[in-house]
This record gives structure tokens, sequence and C-alpha cells, in this order.
């Protein structure tokens, strides 16, 4: 291949006219990585809730925690933003797994802020180093009217979560099981998926899915994240995308960092499905 055409170099030239600036991490499993910006640290926004998830689940397999246990949906927890908690009131009983599965699929904030307090901001922090993640940190529960910032990662970082996960050796692999069934569930996964063929994600026209994602996403005025794996026939491969220096602060479907992310992704899918499991021949 001309050396001007790798799939690195067409992702560059892809991004060229982006209004910002986009990290980039990507594993095929094969050896191959790809990294554009991918030790710069970013904003996580929402996608902190990954090195939550994960720490949870680090504790339970320690014995310390449960995902049986019951915890409060307290006054100290109230925030505005995604999930379905905001629209309940104080008082609540849930179950850990739920509050930490409403955390992930749909980004519940309060939810979120519950599953802080159940396992201490201190130790979410110890636990993410002692996964090797060392450019990545939680600074305080999410309030917006007092804090300015949630987290900050890089894409490197993030993309380790996901790739043990994969193989099973990020906590155990039973818990990492558990873990990527939830991830699977995900709500929120446009900057991945949107320019996806539809009819490989449909099991009503194929009979079974072909493709299909486990990411979790985030979003802030500060920056634009997605993040997971991608299941396909041939395997799955990793990615992720993190934004941020864009001018646009607005929310909506069509923002410059998911549709340049969309198409990024778009290339990285075609490039792996073309070589049946591979970034480069």
């Amino acid at each position: 291949m001309d050396s001007r055409l790798t799939l690195e170099k067409r992702i560059e030239a892809e991004i060229m006219s982006y209004d910002g600036k986009i990290g980039i991490y990507l594993d095929d499993f094969h050896g191959n990585v790809i990294a554009i910006h991918a030790d710069e640290a970013f904003e996580t926004a929402s996608t902190i809730k990954t090195y939550i998830l994960a720490c949870l689940f680090d504790e339970v397999e320690k014995g310390n925690k449960s995902l049986e246990d019951m915890i409060e949906y307290k006054e100290e927890h109230v925030v505005d933003g995604s999930g379905v908690l905001p629209a309940l009131e104080p008082g609540a009983m849930l179950r850990v797994k739920d509050a930490a599965t409403l955390m992930i699929i749909v980004s519940d904030n309060i939810a979120t802020n519950m599953m802080i307090d159940y396992l201490g901001l201190e130790r979410i922090n110890q636990c993410i180093k002692a996964l090797g993640c060392k450019d990545t940190a939680l600074y305080n529960p999410i309030h917006f009217e007092q804090y300015d910032r949630l987290g900050t990662s890089t894409p490197e970082d993030y993309a380790s979560i996901f790739i043990r996960l994969a193989k099973g050796e990020l906590i155990s692999p039973g818990a990492d099981e558990k873990m990527l069934d939830i991830f699977k569930k995900q709500h929120y996964n446009s900057m991945i998926t949107k320019d996806f063929p539809p009819f490989y994600m449909d099991s009503d026209n194929t009979d079974d899915i072909l493709i299909s994602v486990a990411s979790k996403s985030g979003s802030m005025d500060a920056c634009r994240n997605d993040g997971g794996l991608v299941f396909t026939p041939y395997g799955p491969y990793a990615i992720v995308m993190f934004h941020k220096e864009f001018s646009d602060a607005m929310y909506y479907p069509a923002h410059p960092a998911t549709v340049f992310g969309a198409r990024v992704s778009r290339m990285i899918l075609d490039q792996f499905l073309a070589l049946e499991g591979r970034f480069l021949k």
C-alpha cells in the first residue's frame, strides 16, 4: 500500500478540516495499533463512569462490596442531566447492580453520584491507578454548579480498559463478562455507530446481529467522547475517540464531533471488514 494512504493517514486526512482536536486509539487484537494524540489529557465527561464500574467490580471481586447491596438515592445525589432518576424524588432504594447499570446504559448522573458515595472517591482513584491507568483521575461527584470538571483521562488509558475486558483480563473472566453485558446495553453510541450500515445491526433483516458494540460515551461543554469495542464476524476491535478544543458547545445530533467521529468510525469498520479482522495487511 502507498504509505500516503494507510488507515492512519486517511484518518488524518478526514479530520483535517475538523474544528477541534481528536484523540484516537485503535487496536485490532492482531498487533496493529493506531494512536493519534492518544497520550494527551482530555476531560472525561461521562466516560469516567467506565472506570467507576471497573472499580465496583474490582471491589466485588475482592469481597469488599456486593452487587446486591441496597443503596439510597439521597438529596445530596441530586444533579441535572442524563438518566432516569432525575424524574424521581430522593428516597428511592436501588440495588447496587441496578444503579451501576443505569450509570452506564443511560449515563444516569444521580446513579453515578450514588456509586461514588458507595465506593468512595479516594478508593475509586486508588483502583484506577491499580488498573494501570496512570493518566486518569476522578476529581469529584457530578455537581455542575460546584465543579468545572469531572475527570481527566487519555484515549490510551480508556482503550486499555476495553482491551483487557475483551480478553477477560481486567478484573476476572466472570466479572469482565458481566461488565461487557452492561456496556452492550448502552443507549448512546452514535459517534461510533451513526454511519454503520443499519442492516448489519438489525437482526430482523439478517437473522442475527452481525455487528454489535459495547461502549460508553460522554459529553460536556469541553468535550465529546466515545469508546469501546466493536464486535464483528471477524472478531472485535477497540476504538476510542476523545474530542476537545472545538468551538461549538451546543448539544445536538449533528455536532461536528459526532459527525467527524462517525466518519472516522465507519472508515475503521470498512478497513477492518475488508482485511477480515485487521487494520493492516
